[in-house]
């Protein structure tokens, strides 16, 4: 039978559907109103403004600016997931993507105003042609008001915004104050930190499979990648699971070899928390049975390194403590394999450092928002200053003995073992937050097995 012809056959296009008077009128009308509630707790929405009052004595007279920031592209008209720049989260504990804070000077501190793109909803055109605040593709959103009364804070629409004349971006004022961490900050990260212990078990549980099966590294990452979105935002940064001569790369995101019998397994993870808080820990796993003697000789230097380095963290202490003890604990190890060719005093003297070649990256880093945190201090506030009560930070020293790498015995090539724990300045010294994990040789073998 022939189909009858459109009535648009052999003329001209019709028009796209979004410029049809009929398709604007039937899209405009009929909707229910739906009430959203804007998704703030409101402790965090306490601690942001404790947070923007420390911000405001800390640049006092000046117009301060933070901004969301946008979806980056990824590759062609599709954006990578939305992430809100970590100190306009600090300051507002608002995730909206396209928001500016402003805080404006006044005698006493700073009046702040958030300006937020509103949703787009019924009736307005953005309604279904704005794929980033139109509710027909991103669902019923909060509106304004919403998110003013939940953050007792004035929020107005962004097209409001006027650039002022003068300001100071906030970032390097923020990334400083955020090396103090507040109680429920702490908290934060307390239950980033055990989704991530937990993400551990997870993936050993899924060791056997993706050896014996075939599915390799990247069923590792997927499995805890699945567990960080389902019981927090998603990974904090991207995960690592390196095998046999992965293990030694100290960045192996690519995840696409398998998981290899009788060789070490590199697993560094983190969850990071609906409230942006991230963890960051990092164990080395025996595949398949306990460690080989070549394999416990550097997992027992390393662990002795960690334990090192993680005394030094004090209050009173400097930063640099920490990474001292634990290179003086790797260079002595080294030195006594025959591997470093100098004293152990030229080599941890400035002129020497010939350890760094089995260690070229730092043995640890602040904590919090960014898995690197407080990235935008300078040095005499962040490495050149002192520990404080309320700081959060890991040491996360190891040997990495790639495959190729001909100045090291047969046995120990393609050997790469890092130990990472997370921990908390406290007033006498520190909290380990992920101590539910063994670092010792014998009691990961005991937890792997499990």
């Amino acid at each position: 039978m022939t189909q009858p012809r459109p009535p648009w056959a052999g003329t001209k296009p019709p028009r796209l559907a979004d410029d049809s008077p009929g398709f604007l009128a039937a899209i405009g009308q009929g909707w229910a109103t739906r009430q959203v509630p804007a998704p703030v707790d409101p402790a965090a929405a306490k601690a942001a403004a404790d947070h923007r009052e420390r911000l405001s004595a800390a640049l006092p007279g000046e117009t301060i600016v933070l901004a969301a920031g946008g979806a980056k592209n990824r590759n062609g008209d599709a954006d990578y997931a939305f992430r809100a720049d970590s100190d306009f989260v600090w300051a507002t504990s608002c995730q909206v993507e396209g928001s500016i804070l402003v805080m404006t000077p006044r005698p006493g501190g700073h009046d702040a105003v958030l300006y937020m793109p509103p949703p787009a909803r019924p009736g307005e055109r953005d309604f279904f042609a704005s794929a980033a605040y139109g509710e027909l593709w991103v669902g019923p959103s909060a509106g304004l008001d919403d998110w003013s009364s939940a953050l007792d804070l004035p929020v107005r629409a962004r097209e409001s915004y006027t650039e002022p004349s003068s300001f100071v971006s906030g970032a390097v004022a923020a990334s400083d104050l955020r090396m103090i961490k507040d109680d429920w900050e702490i908290g934060q990260l307390r239950a980033a930190i055990d989704a991530t212990v937990d993400g551990f078990a997870a993936v050993a549980a899924e060791v056997p499979r993706a050896m014996t099966d075939g599915l390799g590294e990247r069923w590792l990452q997927g499995t805890f990648d699945r567990h960080a979105r389902t019981f927090g935002n998603g990974p904090g940064y991207s995960t690592i699971v390196g095998s046999g001569p992965h293990a030694p790369i100290l960045h192996w995101v690519r995840c696409d070899g398998p998981i290899l019998p009788g060789e070490t397994l590199l697993l560094d993870m983190g969850v990071e928390a609906r409230s942006l808080y991230t963890a960051d820990v990092t164990r080395t796993l025996p595949v398949g049975g306990g460690f080989t003697p070549a394999q416990r000789q550097v997992h027992d230097l390393v662990e002795a390194s960690h334990r090192a380095g993680m005394a030094q963290v004090r209050p009173g202490a400097r930063y640099s403590d920490f990474h001292f003890a634990s290179m003086e604990v790797l260079a002595r190890g080294l030195a006594d394999w025959g591997l470093l060719g100098v004293s152990v005093d030229e080599a941890l003297a400035p002129t020497g450092q010939q350890h760094r070649r089995y260690i070229v990256c730092g043995v640890g880093h602040h904590l919090g928002l960014d898995v690197h945190d407080c990235g935008a201090s300078v040095y005499d506030n962040y490495h050149g200053a002192d520990l404080r009560e309320g700081m959060v930070l890991t040491v996360e020293p190891g040997i990495y003995f790639h495959a190729h790498d001909e100045t090291v015995p047969p046995e120990l090539r393609g050997i790469g073992v890092r130990i990472e724990d997370d921990l908390l300045v406290t007033a006498t010294g520190h909290e380990v937050l992920s101590g539910a994990l063994p670092i010792d040789a014998a009691g990961l073998e005991k937890w792997a097995a499990r």
